[in-house]
Parts: structure tokens; sequence; C-alpha cells
């Protein structure tokens, strides 16, 4: 059983070739693009978040205007940068999401990627005395405690009688919390989310590298991450999600995009003077796609293959690409669940 998303990184830009000119267009084509998503049997509908880009930046409001327009397709982040939260506010939006939604959120959090705004989180008040990292964890704690129903708040005596428990936010879905994912880009942080009973989301950039290839080096993480997921003792099962770049050539116009990136492999650099191994694009035939696909033991060992799409080439592009990566996911012998029970 594998779960085939989309992951849109929602660009906008006025520039000659962009079909997705303004905020607005990209609020609208990504609602529209997950719905036809959810015609042609795509299981999730993902989204990234940048602060000061020409990308979306709260993404709470768009996945509700998708849920509230869907009836089965997943709706999630990939990822929420933790370090521009309020834990407690973003627990009562997320709740709030996944209600609206029957249960369909997979909400993706992470310290982040590197960022257009220098300490940007600071712009947004938030100036603490330990690394962004940190700050990034502790926020993530605080959030998960809250989605769990952990009371965060002195009650007001007021209003309550003595003794009475901290209160909760609200509202909650009890469900959430097997949902929440950790956008994770090595095998130590892999195995940090597992121990906080969080998903590993893994995306097609390790901030590592040992040599090996990227899809050998992306296993190891997984099978570490379900390692120490068995070792913390949670009581339900954990899935994992990776991403990918699959670009099938089915026509001149798929040809004329994707062609210029066939035959590049792994790419090694530096982020936040990180030495890390890039995920490489796979461009081919629909057939040559399957037989390279099925070589990749990390995908092998996924629950959910996310797929990066060229959401600036509009709606219409991406339905045709999407419905070609589907055919190739049944070749694979990739089966769908049945759709999402309404929630409990």
């Amino acid at each position: 059983m594998k779960k085939i998303g989309f992951l849109s990184f929602n660009h906008w830009s006025a520039q000659n070739g962009s079909r997705v000119r303004s905020a607005q267009e990209s609020l609208l084509q990504s609602i529209e693009l997950a719905e036809a998503a959810e015609e042609i049997g795509i299981d999730g509908a993902f989204f990234r978040v940048h602060h000061f880009a020409e990308q979306q930046s709260s993404p709470l409001p768009l996945l509700a205007a998708i849920a509230a327009r869907t009836l089965t397709i997943q709706v999630g982040t990939g990822v929420i940068d933790m370090r521009y939260e309020n834990p407690l506010a973003l627990a009562e939006e997320a709740a709030s999401t996944d209600l609206i939604s029957a249960g369909r959120l997979q909400l993706g959090v992470s310290r982040g990627s590197p960022q257009h705004a220098a300490e940007g989180w600071k712009t947004f008040g938030y100036t603490p005395e330990i690394t962004d990292a940190d700050m990034a964890a502790e926020k993530t704690d605080q959030f998960l405690a809250a989605i769990r129903g952990f009371g965060v708040a002195t009650p007001n005596p007021e209003r309550y009688a003595p003794n009475t428990p901290r209160l909760p936010v609200t509202p909650l879905s009890h469900s959430l919390p097997t949902r929440v994912w950790w956008g994770a880009g090595s095998r130590v942080t892999a195995t940090v989310a597992a121990n906080k009973g969080m998903n590993l989301m893994s995306s097609t950039l390790m901030t590592e590298d040992t040599g090996a290839s990227f899809e050998l080096l992306q296993r190891q993480q997984i099978d570490l991450y379900r390692t120490a997921w068995k070792g913390a003792g949670w009581e339900h099962d954990p899935s994992v999600s990776v991403s990918r770049g699959i670009l099938p050539v089915i026509d001149d116009e798929t040809a004329r995009h994707f062609a210029p990136n066939a035959g590049a492999g792994d790419q090694v650099g530096l982020i936040d003077g990180v030495m890390s191994r890039f995920g490489r694009q796979h461009v081919g035939s629909p057939e040559r796609l399957v037989d390279v696909l099925a070589q990749d033991e990390a995908l092998d060992a996924a629950d959910w293959v996310l797929i990066t799409i060229p959401n600036q080439l509009g709606v219409d592009f991406n339905v045709k690409l999407l419905t070609a990566i589907r055919h190739i996911g049944t070749e694979l012998g990739w089966t769908h669940p049945a759709p999402s029970p309404a929630l409990a």
C-alpha cells in the first residue's frame, strides 16, 4: 500500500511563463488542483510554507478551504517552520482545520529550511536565549502537549472551583496527534521524531553526506526511525513519507519543460554551513520511470511518496502530470486505501 500526494511550493510570479501571477491565483489554483487531484485518485495535497517570499506563509486557511470542498483527499504541510509559530495558537487552528476535514489533516512541522529573512522569527516577536533549533524543538513539544489535551492554562479562580485542573486548548481533535509529522533532514533527527511520537517526513534533501547515494542514505534514516519507534513503545503505527521529483515525459510540452533535467544525479553542497546531499530529479518516459523507481530503496520503505510539482505551470498541466504519475504508481503495484472514515 502506497499513498501518493503532491507537494506544491505555491510559488507565484508575474514573470513571463508563469501561469500563477499573484498570491490570490496561487491560493485559488491550489484549491482547484486539490479538487482535481482527488478526482483522479491522488491521496494527498501538501503545501510548502515559507515567510517573506512569493509563496504561501499561512497554510491552515488554505487547507480548511480545500477540506470544505473535498471528501477524501488528505491535506497537509511540508513543513511549517515552528520558529515562527505560537504553539498554542497553532494547536487551536490545526484542531479546527482537522475537524472541518473530518480527520484528514496531515500536519508537517519542523525547524524549517533556510529562510529569505535573516532570523525572520525575531520580526514575529520571538527572541529566545537559545538556538533556533532548540526553540523549534521547545515549541514543538508545547504544540504536541496542547493537541494531546494536556492542561496548559491556569483556571480563573473567579470562574472555576478550587483545585480545578489546568485548562486545555479548545477545540481538540483527538486523533490529530497521530497525524503530525516531523520534517527530518538527518538520521539523528529522525530518531528524535520517533521518540516524540511523530511521523517521519523526509524530503529531497539530507543535511549530511556520507558518500552513499541519496536513496541509500534516506533508507538508513527510515530504518533507524522505525527501530527507534519500536523502542519508544508508542501504541499506534507510524507513517513515513519521502519526497521525489518525478517528471514523466509524455508529450511535447512535458519534453520541453523536463528534458533539460534528464540524466542529472545527486548533488552535494552546503546548506547553513553543513554538507548536504540533494536527491535527483527522475525524468523520462513512464516505462523508464517504472524501472528506476522500482529500485529506489527509500521509496520502497515509505508509506507516502510526495511528488514535488511545478505549480507555476498551472492546474491543467499539473493534473496531466499527476495523472501520469498515478498510472506509474499502478504499474509499480501501489494500491490505495479506502477513503478516510469520518472523525470519531
